[in-house]
């Protein structure tokens, strides 16, 4: 995807080609929505990140929640699963039929904001760093840049929500509430327990992040070089990149999962008073119980989780923000 943003005061892309015939009429000609235009980019890409993030981690929130149960170094007998489905019956069938939506009110409240500041931010940077690297073109240094520097914003919204999730996800979870649980960790743990994990989820984020922007435009490049507006090609663009991303960072989520979860099984096994902090102990930890397959627990979970939810983000994000340039240029009066 060609996620050029041309904010006020700043010089517009080169136009492009524009959305297919039937959809770009409205579009006027040297503008299409790739290049957007300066009286609503930035709102744009707000509003169209707020809903694709919104999305992206609602839909396929069921798997999430079994990701982060088979995730657990030590978990209870009753909460050991041999796959995503049989995970997802036996939650159902156990505990009730909500139970794999329980934290779903804490994500939504997160990513709607975290995912507006992330694509507002990359595309303002990626524009920038592209006139630098690459003056006229796509450049993918500054695609993998401007995705790991919006991860730092993104992840200072979405670090305490993520707490708070997985503490609701665990087996057997303690917590009744989001409020209850905000509340019983903030007390007895204090409030640096929100961001415990934060340098670990930018070590795992921004490694993702650029491998996931450089991915998607690498395929998109194939799959649509006209940079057009095409669901098909944002769709599987997005599912590959979501896929590789996923794969490769894996063994930074378990970590990252450990540092959220404070898992207390594990941690008794291994006689780790307190709390547990920091990447270098979360590493040593997950090594001590599980080895190196231990750093891939829940892989498979992962990458079902990230297809699909990277693909729902980008190919409604490209909608959304399709739809706000079209019916801002339809506005502008025709020079």
């Amino acid at each position: 995807m060609e996620l050029s943003c041309a904010m006020a005061g700043s010089a517009a892309a080169p136009p492009g080609p524009g959305p297919p015939a039937a959809a770009g009429a409205a579009l006027r000609d040297g503008e299409d929505y790739e290049s957007l235009p300066s009286g609503v980019a930035l709102g744009t890409h707000m509003v169209a990140g707020a809903v694709a993030g919104i999305m992206e981690h609602t839909i396929m929130y069921p798997v999430d929640s079994v990701k982060t149960r088979m995730q657990s170094l030590q978990p209870d007998p009753k909460a050991q699963y041999r796959g995503v489905y049989e995970a997802l019956k036996k939650m159902v069938l156990t505990e009730g039929f909500w139970r794999p939506l329980r934290g779903i009110d804490v994500t939504m409240l997160g990513a709607g904001p975290a995912h507006a500041l992330y694509f507002a931010c990359y595309e303002k940077m990626k524009k920038s760093l592209s006139d630098v690297f690459q003056p006229g073109g796509n450049s993918h240094l500054a695609n993998g840049i401007a995705g790991s520097v919006a991860t730092l914003l993104h992840d200072a919204v979405m670090n305490p929500a993520e707490v708070v999730k997985q503490r609701l996800q665990m087996f057997n979870s303690p917590y009744t509430s989001v409020l209850g649980c905000v509340r019983a960790v903030h007390r007895t743990e204090g409030f640096g327990a929100f961001y415990r994990s934060y340098t670990t989820q930018l070590t795992m984020n921004v490694p993702f992040q650029a491998i996931h922007f450089i991915t998607y435009e690498l395929m998109q490049e194939h799959l649509n070089p006209q940079r057009q507006y095409h669901p098909q090609s944002h769709i599987v663009a997005g599912a590959v990149a979501g896929a590789v991303a996923a794969a490769a960072t894996t063994p930074l989520d378990v970590c990252k999962t450990l540092l959220n979860t404070q898992e207390n099984t594990a941690l008794s096994s291994l006689k780790i008073r307190g709390h547990l902090s920091g990447m270098a102990n979360a590493f040593s930890t997950v090594y001590q119980l599980g080895g190196v397959p231990g750093f891939f627990k829940g892989v498979q979970a992962r990458v079902i989780y990230q297809m699909p939810s990277t693909a729902i983000a980008w190919s409604v994000y490209e909608f959304f923000k399709y739809v706000l340039t079209k019916r801002a240029l339809e506005k502008k009066p025709a020079s």
